[in-house]
């Protein structure tokens, strides 16, 4: 995925934003932090004296964590519209079960939602069509393979920001819409009267309104982004950043929503362990005292001044795009994924873990990020030669990086 052959695959440890590989080399990471999970940074001291203690104190028991009590409270302080908490222990399962205790207290099956929401088979169901012979490409690269055909039709995307788009697919399915389902935040902010509109509807039709806050969560302030653009759901969905790199994810709503629940099986054995709990309380704490949401801005805005400055200095072509923490860039080239593997390799030689994506940690200091920043006009300065005299594809030590899946934001 990114850079074929050559990309390291295996760790033997990390601390802060330093990976070091089975061979002993070291990196700096300025990629994706554990696919965004560590927003304090690897092995933070802090978070795991808290799992350690978890752990010395017995991890799982008969009887409940306290631990689950304080979480919950914490997240309903945070969260003052939220009444009740459940708790799973990945993001993908945690958005299964909020559709699942949507439709239990709608009694309605379909599904509209935007954005990228996990694996399950609710959320691929879409990439599926009448075509017995063909799965459909909605979502380009999530194939549906082994999701029941039946379930073609019960979840339908809108586009972000897109509200006539979602009102057109509303009106045709009135009657049967169980739950509307939101990425809250990813590569731009929501207009007003997009999320106004969305509210609106599902209040005044009594359908349960979800925004998922797994990956924007906890970046942009301790809590949901949904805080800052003044949304109140009916159930809020947490994960990666909510434990920096342990398993754990939280469902939060309102008790009239999540009392339905009741009227449902959902249960699993470690949704009930110790140490995720343990780790979320330490990191919203840790969150909480040193303001780690207004770094991880300040970074992600300092790395894509420096993706600017070089594009600008070295005559490159490049889209910068997404949040400050969840920073994008793209080469607008007809070869750009053979300048993003040059990128990525070039980049390696110099110690870091980097290609097109920055998610910020509070481990990436200004001295680290400095560094970052030398390394990037040297390889820009690279790049802008290769380009020049087409020779991208020949400096190429391997195959070129593949385009990952697509989603609809």
């Amino acid at each position: 995925m990114f850079l074929p052959d050559y990309w390291p695959a295996y760790y033997s440890k990390s601390k802060g934003c330093e990976v070091w590989d089975l061979d002993g080399k070291h990196y700096l990471d300025f990629s994706y932090m554990g696919i965004g999970s560590c927003i304090i940074g690897y092995a933070d001291e802090d978070v795991n004296s808290a799992v350690k203690l978890a752990i010395d104190s017995g991890s799982m028991n008969t009887l409940n964590a306290p631990e689950e009590v304080k979480l919950a409270e914490l997240l309903l302080e945070i969260h003052e519209w939220a009444d009740m908490v459940r708790y799973t222990r990945t993001g993908g399962e945690a958005m299964a079960v909020a559709v699942r205790i949507a439709r239990a207290y709608s009694k309605k099956d379909i599904v509209l939602f935007c954005g990228y929401h996990g694996w399950h088979d609710w959320y691929l169901s879409s990439n599926l069509n009448n075509d017995s012979s063909l799965d459909g490409h909605l979502l380009p690269g999530l194939q549906p393979t082994g999701v029941p055909r039946s379930l073609n039709g019960v979840s339908i995307p809108f586009s972000y920001n897109n509200i006539e788009e979602f009102l057109t697919k509303f009106e045709k399915n009135r009657d049967s819409v169980g739950a509307i389902v939101l990425e809250t935040i990813r590569d731009k902010e929501p207009e007003k009267d997009f999320i106004a509109s969305i509210k609106e509807i599902s209040k005044k039709s009594n359908i349960p309104f979800i925004v998922d806050e797994i990956t924007s969560g906890w970046r942009l302030n301790t809590g949901g982004a949904h805080l800052l653009f003044d949304i109140e759901p009916d159930i809020a969905v947490f994960a990666k950043g909510l434990s920096n790199g342990f398993p754990m994810a939280a469902i939060i709503g309102k008790k009239s929503i999540m009392q339905a629940s009741q009227d449902s099986f959902i249960s699993s054995t470690y949704w009930t362990d110790r140490i995720g709990p343990a780790a979320s309380i330490a990191t919203i704490e840790k969150m909480k005292e040193n303001n780690i949401p207004k770094h991880l801005n300040n970074a992600g805005k300092s790395v894509k001044e420096i993706w600017k400055n070089a594009a600008i200095k070295h005559n490159i072509k490049i889209h910068i795009s997404g949040i400050n923490p969840i920073a994008h860039f793209e080469f607008e080239y007809n070869n750009s994924l053979e300048i993003k593997t040059l990128f990525t390799q070039l980049m390696l030689e110099r110690g870091f873990l980097a290609n097109t994506a920055f998610y910020a940690s509070f481990a990436h200091t200004q001295t680290k990020i400095e560094k970052y920043e030398n390394s990037v006009n040297e390889v820009f300065s690279l790049l802008s030669s290769a380009i020049d005299l087409s020779k991208v594809k020949q400096l190429l030590n391997g195959p070129v990086c593949h385009t990952g899946f697509k989603r609809l934001n």
